[in-house]
């Protein structure tokens, strides 16, 4: 398998990005093989700087770069020899297998979807984010920024993704979901929630426990929890700067240290015909080389095909949508 890595993307780049690479590097099996995409000359000095041997990696030249606060579809568009336009490209055509970016999102959202495509029949690409939860598993929240605004079937699309996430790449049997709401009753929420509960109600297409409240979030009482991408961001962040302020307080604790968001590395984009990583622009080495082992894991899962194989099953978004009416 060939990993294929961004090495400008994020505000760490290149350093960490590089020694990111090396450390996965090391704990990856022998037969797979990183693609270092960027400024070759940048690379080699980064290596060299690391005392690391390139021929390790393959390199692939990119002579532009994304920053992170270029408009997305613009940058892609007009940058075409970038490392993120360059890294889809070498995906579309099967060069690399896997391919990951801790740079800008919004970029790699653009050429998930107009190089490598969505898979047939989702209405809208997801992201996730792990939580833990007090019993040593974890939970999955999607969508956490990518759909601000979702109707009830693209939230029912969301649950089916999530589970195949849960059960394929986190071992988690007949994953439970949860919609996230305001309160457990079924006629809670805002119109979109009541009609996303009746959606879900009685459904065979995965486990659906009911509503759940942001405080069951850690109290293993769902595995896949389900929201728009406002609300799961707004979840995300909160979590975040709970956890920068533990650390800041100087506090330690086995539990709360499994908010670092370095430990997961970064999230696939869940409904793309391909392995597409995003990491946190933030990434130092350590979340560098946990997103190059989940893109391996993800990848091995198969889940592209596992998703593609569960849609056949459902009935097509419209049917979803009439029925959410």
């Amino acid at each position: 398998m060939k990993i294929g890595l961004d090495v400008m993307g994020g505000d760490y780049a290149p350093e960490a990005t590089i020694a990111g690479a090396i450390l996965a590097y090391k704990e990856l099996p022998a037969k797979d093989k990183i693609v270092l995409i960027g400024d070759k000359k940048i690379i080699l000095s980064e290596l060299n700087k690391q005392n690391f041997n390139p021929d390790l990696f393959d390199i692939v030249h990119a002579s532009q770069m994304i920053e992170m606060g270029e408009q997305p579809i613009k940058s892609y568009t007009n940058k075409p020899d970038s490392s993120i336009a360059v890294g889809f490209k070498l995906l579309k055509s099967k060069e690399i297998h896997t391919f990951g970016s801790a740079g800008n999102s919004g970029a790699m959202l653009v050429g998930s979807i107009y190089t490598v495509k969505t898979i047939q029949g989702i209405i809208r690409p997801c992201i996730t984010a792990i939580f833990p939860n007090k019993n040593n598993s974890v939970s999955i929240l999607l969508d956490v920024g990518t759909v601000p605004d979702c109707k009830p079937d693209v939230l029912y699309q969301f649950a089916i993704l999530g589970s195949l996430y849960a059960e394929y790449v986190y071992s988690i049997k007949n994953p439970r979901v949860g919609l996230l709401n305001i309160g457990e009753e079924e006629d809670k929420g805002n119109v979109a929630c009541q009609s996303t509960y009746r959606l879900m109600k009685g459904t065979a297409d995965f486990n659906f426990i009911g509503n759940i409240e942001s405080r069951d979030f850690f109290s293993d009482k769902t595995d896949v929890i389900v929201c728009d991408g406002f609300t799961g961001n707004i979840v995300l962040k909160e979590a975040e700067a709970f956890y920068n302020l533990i650390k800041e307080k100087g506090l330690s604790n086995d539990f709360f240290n499994q908010f670092d968001y370095e430990n997961f590395g970064g999230t696939p984009i869940l409904g793309i015909d391909s392995t597409v990583m995003i990491g946190h622009g933030i990434s130092n080495a350590k979340a560098i080389k946990n997103m190059l082992l989940l893109s391996s894991n993800v990848y091995n899962a198969n889940l592209s095909k596992k998703i593609k194989n569960a849609l056949t099953k459902f009935p097509p978004y419209k049917n979803i949508r009439k029925k959410s009416e």
